[in-house]
């Protein structure tokens, strides 16, 4: 199989189960709530608002560090589940070349932590901006900055999927992968501050704030290398690991 035809099955399976739709439905909760903080938020003087002061855009600026985050558990659970349920195994012998196989997955993966992360962060800016007349304020997040913002979470959101599918790829189970997937996301990084205090600039979540134009730790160029090397490292190891390991 050619490896188009590999990407267009990758992402069959990814569209013709409701695993996508379930973090989509998050999203759609997500958006919500930020709506709801807006119309029922009030601030030290008595006036509501969410993004109208300067904590409340970079807050809504740093959508992208969670993008991170949620990408990676989706790239977790969307390649764990096909060992777990054993329906990698058509795919490898469709295509015994494993390397192209997971390539392919992973390609696909990316995408779909992409499109879900650029949809979580347009619902909610639309949901911020449906609910802001309710308040003393308007939508003080410029044009430009609201598109930086969208797309530095598409890139995070490849990212983080990509270091998902990775972890997914060497746990090879659902509660396994996700355990892990929050162990390198969310426990990791600050443990790794703590031991080595010059980390703190390279971690996901602050690299992905560089890149939506909040944080001035590194430059933006290293910002996205640094953020790629954080997803192409666990999927090295994967592709390792699944060429080297029996699937069954």
């Amino acid at each position: 199989m050619t490896m188009t035809r590999l990407f267009r099955a990758e992402l069959r399976k990814l569209t013709s189960t409701k695993m996508p739709f379930a973090f989509l439905g998050v999203l759609g909760v997500i958006a919500a709530l930020n709506a709801f903080a807006v119309i029922a938020g009030t601030d030290m003087d008595g006036s509501k608002a969410f993004i109208a002061t300067e904590a409340d855009q970079r807050s809504l600026m740093a959508f992208a560090a969670n993008a991170f985050m949620g990408a990676g558990l989706f790239g977790a659970v969307a390649v764990a589940r096909e060992y777990g349920h054993h329906t990698v195994i058509p795919t490898f012998l469709a295509s015994p070349r494993r390397a192209r196989a997971v390539i392919a997955q992973l390609g696909a993966v990316a995408a779909g932590g992409a499109v879900l992360s650029i949809i979580g962060a347009g619902l909610t800016v639309i949901a911020v901006a449906v609910s802001l007349p309710t308040t003393d304020y308007t939508f003080l997040v410029s044009v430009e900055h609201v598109v930086l913002i969208v797309s530095a979470s598409g890139f995070a959101g490849a990212c983080g999927a990509v270091l998902g599918a990775g972890i997914g790829a060497v746990v090879r189970n659902i509660g396994g992968a996700v355990t892990s997937a929050v162990l390198v996301l969310i426990v990791a990084p600050p443990l790794i501050v703590q031991l080595a205090n010059g980390t703190a600039s390279w971690m996901p979540a602050p690299l992905a704030n560089v890149v939506a134009g909040v944080g001035n730790g590194v430059s933006t160029p290293a910002a996205l290398a640094a953020l790629a090397a954080w997803a192409v490292l666990p999927a090295a190891i994967g592709l390792i690991a699944v060429q080297r390991r029996d699937v069954v």
